[in-house]
């Protein structure tokens, strides 16, 4: 296995960032507040989110005169939240500034979500003086302790001279497989302290080259000797090189993919004829079915994070081919015969050349077609007229799909409507279409559009949660209005915790501590200044999502939905004799 070195994007290391440019030259002595904004230059941050506070102002007050654009927030949480999508967008990490204590501290759901989804975010959070680290002092905490809980890496720093170090081996660490967070915890006083050391280019982690030309061999030998071949693309099968080689592989060999609910998108338009869906939570979708007849699975940067593997390998029957750049988490469920560790795209490319022309059996192409039609006849509107209770949330995704251009990045937050996004909505892009699938963090979808109105400006953007969900983080309607983030949220509106309720109802029969109050979304908009609709039949939301589509700054609309169905359309079984 070769290595390169090469940034977070694929573009190639200089020769000049791998030098020490200021040997031999006199470097002045410089605040370490001010080389942490040359360590963002560096790194090529544009943003940087947060709440300003006593023991950070240092930071605050030199990005005022050079550095990255600061985007004050309403709440830590959603710094993090936008600073994760930066990174999943990007490629690059985004960056969070916040002061100690509750600064640090309200970071952590956002670092977790981060962590475990495979975000890269590079947190600084300020803290207390050296002299009163152990003191029972305003402000005071272990926030390495706390951090080291949701963050890959957590350090403090406790002389001015390695800042400059620190920040850059935590940038390496977020952007290293598995990619997640990482943190600096920055004392005042040596924020305050000058150092002389610099740090003015980034040294990214080296990128892998493919895997063993051997390992390759004996895996395509597999994928031609198998009587049902399939592909499971994971997380980790998104970046634009991996999206790009599996559309060559699949170019040259007729496999079938099933998408995991992070990595949807991998599949083009040219190449619809691959899709079998999704899968995800419940264990009851054509690519479940697929999943359970194949006999050879090769999974591309795969995590159990997301599906774990008892789901679909309950009887242990199915050989494994693991491709990824990381090695295989084993489990009793999860053994692979050949495990292909390399760079995703490169090692891809290696496959391609090895199973060129090879076709699916005539028996596995028969189920193939069988499982694409039942996709297609799920993606039917159901024809369901009686809007009484509210529109039915299945035609709502369905209609969202139609209207909604290619191009458009849609933010999922979690509840009953992910999971009909994951199963309806249709995206032909990486990274087009965001879930939350690690953690199922509420209240992700709104800052997330903010961040996506950044990385992707003159797109279309468009974020989706519940009721529930949207108050998690609906503070930030004033910081979209004040940056000019021009979005459409929309609100699938029933006054419950849903996904939880009908889920209960499965086990128990009844449910318990669902039930949430009404308030006026249109309303709550406008008071910040954001535009406001509302919907209650189907046949209105066309021409209401047009108009919000084309309103500057952020608009919301809620739909009344109708739920009553949820755990019949949702956790029916399919095929269950086939699947036990």
């Amino acid at each position: 296995m070769t290595t390169t070195s090469a940034a977070p994007s694929g573009d190639q290391t200089t020769e000049a960032s791998l030098a020490r440019p200021d040997v031999g030259t006199p470097v002045s002595t410089t605040r370490s507040a001010e080389r942490v904004v040359e360590c963002l230059k560096a790194y090529g941050v544009q943003w940087v989110f947060g709440v300003p506070g006593a023991k950070i102002d240092p930071v605050y007050d030199a990005l005022i005169d050079d550095g990255p654009e600061v985007i004050v927030v309403r709440h830590e949480q959603n710094a993090a939240f936008m600073a994760a999508a930066v990174g999943r967008l990007s490629g690059q990490p985004g960056v969070v500034l916040v002061t100690s204590g509750p600064g640090t501290s309200n970071l952590a759901t956002g670092l977790l979500t981060a962590t475990t989804e495979g975000d890269p975010v590079v947190a600084l959070c300020g803290a207390v003086p050296r002299a009163d680290r152990l003191k029972r002092t305003h402000q005071t905490m272990d926030a390495v302790g706390m951090l080291s809980a949701v963050t890959k890496s957590a350090g403090e720093v406790s002389v001015a001279d390695n800042v400059p170090e620190a920040i850059a081996n935590a940038f390496r660490a977020a952007t290293q497989e598995p990619k997640g967070a990482a943190a600096v915890v920055l004392p005042y006083d040596v924020l305050t302290d000058s150092t002389t050391v610099s740090m003015k280019h980034p040294h990214w982690v080296p990128q892998l080259g493919a895997a063993p030309s051997a390992d390759v061999r004996r895996a395509a030998a597999l994928l031609r000797n198998a009587e049902f071949p399939v592909i499971l693309a994971g997380a980790r099968s998104g970046s634009d090189q991996a999206v790009a080689a599996l559309h060559r592989l699949l170019g040259v060999a007729g496999l079938p993919v099933v998408e995991t609910f992070q990595a949807a998108g991998v599949i083009s338009h040219e190449l619809e004829e691959h899709y079998l869906g999704r899968v995800g939570l419940f264990r009851n979708q054509p690519g479940d079915i697929l999943l359970h007849k194949a006999d050879v699975i090769l999974t591309v940067g795969y995590d159990f994070v997301e599906y774990e593997p008892s789901k679909w390998n309950k009887d242990h029957l199915r050989v494994i081919i693991h491709l990824d750049e990381l090695s295989a988490d084993l489990d009793d469920y999860y053994r692979p015969t050949v495990e292909l560790r390399g760079d995703v795209a490169e090692t891809l490319d290696a496959l391609a050349g090895q199973i060129d022309g090879l076709a699916m059996p005539a028996a596995a192409a028969a189920e193939v077609t069988a499982q694409r039609a039942r996709l297609a006849h799920a993606d039917q509107p159901t024809g369901r007229r009686d809007e009484s209770e509210g529109v039915h949330p299945a035609d709502l995704t369905l209609m969202m799909r139609e209207l909604l251009p290619d191009d458009t990045t849609v933010l999922c937050d979690v509840g009953s409507h992910y999971i009909y996004m994951a199963r309806h909505f249709r995206t032909y892009h990486p990274r087009t279409l965001l879930f939350s699938n690690g953690q199922q963090t509420l209240g992700v979808a709104l800052p997330w559009a903010i961040a996506a109105t950044l990385v992707r400006p003159g797109t279309p953007v468009v974020s989706v949660s519940g009721d529930g969900g949207f108050l998690y983080s609906a503070m930030e309607l004033e910081t979209a209005v004040r940056l000019g983030s021009t979005f459409t949220h929309i609100i699938f509106n029933d006054g419950t915790y849903d996904m939880v309720a009908f889920q209960q109802m499965g086990k128990y029969g009844r449910t318990s501590g669902v039930q949430l109050g009404d308030y006026d979304a249109v309303a709550y908009a406008e008071s910040f200044g954001a535009h406001g609709h509302r919907v209650t039949h189907l046949d209105d939301f066309a021409g209401i999502l047009a108009q919000a589509l084309h309103e500057p700054g952020p608009s919301i609309i809620d739909v009344r939905v109708d739920y009553r169905n949820n755990r019949d359309d949702l956790m029916a079984d399919l095929e269950s004799d086939v699947l036990q």
